[in-house]
């Protein structure tokens, strides 16, 4: 027992330390002041991974179709605004793509970088809401644990990454993420119309392909980066290549079950980003026949 009060002294110490060298520029921004928040909706959303299934397990599936078209259109433009504000912003203050410091100053285009990376990380918090879309229409096995993982991962490290290093090298992955997630979204509110468009959808293969080089090029511009000792600190870079990794082995564990194992057939429901082509989308229901009539399977609750 006292070694643990040691250690949770010990941690409680340590943060306390870490505070002293934290971005004093977004100490009071929204969110930034505690990782309590943070920690909180984290916790709330594993919570709902339990209580979502018990709650819809007698109860019709939603269909959400306009939500969801509203919901993946949204997410392309917060992602495009990103993507765009740390492309200009990056280049109006000379950021270098190969190794770039943070610079901590109240400079403009620092603190605009500082402001998208901010904007990223909270777009990470609303996309738990393509979990919550998925339990409430009743695609559990899509929730994989890839999906989880990614999700819930990303919102805290990145709380991480604002509170001490929102600029320099973090610009980096942020700026690729951001600009596949145009993509992927787009994707995700084009296949929410329904089948009338989804069979144009040829391309839902690719993303995870586009996916998977992003994080062998970030390993590829981390590993550099601590090759030519960049002034980053180089725990975050080791941090980030063993990250990568991760999701390298899942993504390709995820491609091959999706995409190379099982045979291509036409109602089999391919993914990206870890979940079936339906993603957050809508997918045709199967036909029946009962007396000649065409009955529809699965009809759900609508908006």
């Amino acid at each position: 027992m006292e070694t643990v009060v040691h250690f949770m002294n010990d941690s409680v110490e340590f943060y306390k330390w870490s505070l002293t060298i934290a971005d004093k520029r977004v100490e009071k921004w929204p969110m930034m002041s505690s990782p309590l928040p943070t920690l909180g909706i984290s916790v709330l959303y594993l919570l709902f991974l339990w209580a979502g299934p018990l709650y819809m397990q007698n109860r019709e599936p939603f269909q959400l179709r306009k939500t969801l078209i509203v919901y993946n259109f949204s997410m392309v433009l917060l992602n495009f605004y990103i993507c765009k504000e740390l492309l200009l912003g990056s280049r109006a203050a000379g950021y270098s793509f190969l190794c770039q410091p943070v610079n901590y100053s109240n400079d403009v285009n620092e603190v605009r970088i500082a402001s998208a990376l901010w904007w990223y990380y909270i777009s990470k918090g609303v996309e738990f809401l393509d979990t919550v879309f998925f339990i409430m229409r009743k695609k559990f096995n899509q929730v994989s644990f890839l999906h989880v993982y990614h999700h819930c991962t990303m919102f805290i490290l990145w709380w991480i990454g604002i509170k001490w290093v929102p600029g320099g090298q973090s610009f980096f992955g942020a700026t690729i993420n951001a600009g596949i997630h145009v993509l992927m979204y787009g994707y995700y509110g084009l296949a929410a119309f329904g089948p009338k468009i989804q069979k144009y959808l040829w391309w839902k293969k690719y993303l995870t392909i586009i996916q998977m080089i992003q994080f062998h090029v970030t390993i590829g511009h981390a590993t550099h980066s601590l090759y030519t000792d960049c002034p980053f600190p180089a725990w975050m870079q080791w941090a980030l290549i063993g990250y990568a990794v991760t999701f390298i082995i899942l993504f390709a564990n995820f491609y091959y079950q999706t995409y190379r194992r099982q045979p291509r057939l036409k109602s089999a429901k391919s993914a990206v980003n870890g979940v079936s082509t339906a993603t957050n989308g809508t997918s045709k229901a199967p036909e029946v026949t009962e007396n000649g009539k065409k009955l529809k399977k699965g009809k759900g609750k609508h908006d």
